[in-house]
C-alpha cells in the first residue's frame, strides 16, 4: 500500500510482540507504513534521524526515548503520537504547543488496576485474608461457624480519586451492596450525583470507610495524602489498599499503624520502589505485598495494543482520535 501513514517505533522492543502480536500488527500495518524491526531506542542514531525526518506518526510505549524540543525539530512531518503505555507526562511541552495530537492506551491499563481493585475489595470485605491465616494456624475450623469480622453486605467503600481507573471501579461497584464514598476535589456535587457515589471529604472518607482504595494521581500536592493521621481516623478492622503510587502514602506512617494489628492494608505500589530488602514491610502479617502487578501484564498488554491500532485507524480514516489527551488536564493527571 501506498497510502499507508509513515510511522516508527519507539519504546523497549522487549514489549512490541506481547502490545501487537499477530495478527494485530498486521492489522496495524495495514494502516501505517511501519517495521517491527526497526524500534528506536535513541533518537540521536542516524538511522532513527532520518526514520523520524519521515515520520508522520510515532506508536511509543514503555521505554519510549525522550522527545525534547530539539528532537521535535527534526521531525517536521510528526502529526500524531500513540503511546502504547499510560502516562504521557514523559511528552515535552513543546509537542503539545506544536500541536501534535497525543493519544494514550491509560483506559486500557485501567481495566486490569480496577478489576485487582474489585477482587482485593472483596477478598478483603470478606477478611479472607485473615481467615487463611487463622485457619493455617488452627490447622482447622467448625463447620456452619459465623465469622462475625466476615462479609460485603453493606460495606462502605472509600475511594480516593475520581481518576480513569476510579471510575472504572465505581462502575464494577454498582453491582454489589457497597455505599461508595468519595473524595475528590475535581469533582461536583452533581457529578457525585451521577456517579452514584457519596462525595465527603478526605478525613470524614478515611473515618467512614471499612475499605480505602487509593487512586489518585502522583501529583506535589497528593505527596503523603495518606498519613500518620489519617491512618489513625480509620475504623479498627478497616483495610487500605493502594494501587495508584507508592509516594501517595507515608511508608513509615502505614509501618507505625500496621504494627499495632489495628488495621491491614493491601499494596502494589510502595515508596521507595522496588523496596529494599530489609524493607518491614515484608514481614507485616496484616500487609498483602504484591508487585507493582495491578497494571497490564501478560496477555493484557494486547488490550493496550488493541487501543492504539483502533486510534491509527481513526487517524488514518480522518476520524477524531477517541483516546487523545488534554494538555489543559495535564496538571492533575498521572
Amino acid at each position: 500500500m501506498t497510502d499507508r501513514l509513515p510511522a516508527l517505533f519507539a519504546l523497549d522492543p522487549v514489549y512490541l510482540p506481547k502490545l501487537f502480536p499477530e495478527p494485530n500488527l498486521r492489522r496495524l500495518q495495514a494502516v501505517l507504513d511501519i517495521d517491527p524491526d526497526h524500534v528506536v531506542r535513541d533518537f540521536g542514531d542516524p538511522r532513527a534521524a532520518e526514520a523520524l525526518a519521515e515520520t508522520e506518526v510515532l506508536v511509543t510505549g514503555w521505554g519510549a526515548p525522550p522527545l525534547d524540543p530539539e528532537t521535535l525539530a527534526r521531525a517536521g512531518k510528526l502529526r500524531a503520537i500513540l503511546h502504547s503505555a499510560g502516562s504521557v507526562q514523559w511528552v515535552d511541552r513543546a509537542v503539545h504547543e506544536r500541536g501534535i495530537a497525543v493519544s494514550s492506551a491509560a483506559d486500557a491499563n485501567a481495566v486490569p488496576v480496577a478489576e485487582y481493585t474489585l477482587g482485593t475489595i472483596l477478598l478483603a470485605g470478606k477478611n479472607l485474608f485473615g481467615l487463611r491465616d487463622r485457619f493455617r494456624a488452627e490447622r482447622g475450623f467448625v463447620i456452619g461457624q459465623d465469622h462475625t469480622d466476615s462479609g460485603n453486605y453493606g460495606r462502605t467503600i472509600g475511594l480516593i480519586g475520581a481518576s480513569r481507573i476510579g471510575r472504572r471501579v465505581i462502575e464494577l461497584l454498582r453491582h454489589f451492596d457497597f455505599e461508595v464514598l468519595l473524595a475528590d476535589p475535581h469533582v461536583a456535587p452533581e457529578e457525585a450525583d451521577r456517579l452514584g457515589v457519596r462525595l465527603v471529604g478526605l478525613d470524614k472518607l478515611f473515618a467512614a470507610s471499612d475499605i480505602v482504595s487509593v487512586h489518585a494521581p502522583d501529583l506535589p500536592e497528593t505527596r503523603r495524602l495518606v498519613n500518620a493521621e489519617r491512618l489513625a481516623a480509620m475504623k479498627d478492622g478497616a483495610v487500605l489498599i493502594n494501587t495508584a503510587r507508592g509516594a501517595l502514602v507515608d511508608t513509615d506512617a502505614l509501618v507505625a499503624e500496621l504494627a499495632t494489628g489495628r488495621i491491614s492494608a493491601i499494596i502494589d505500589v510502595t515508596d521507595p520502589e522496588p523496596l529494599p530488602p530489609a524493607s518491614p514491610l515484608f514481614d507485616l502479617p496484616n500487609l498483602f505485598l504484591t508487585p507493582h502487578v495491578a497494571g497490564s501484564q501478560g496477555n493484557e498488554l494486547a488490550r493496550m495494543g488493541r487501543f492504539i491500532i483502533e486510534e491509527a485507524e481513526r487517524l488514518a480514516a480522518g476520524e477524531p482520535l477517541v483516546h487523545a489527551v488534554d494538555p489543559r488536564l495535564l496538571s492533575i493527571q498521572a
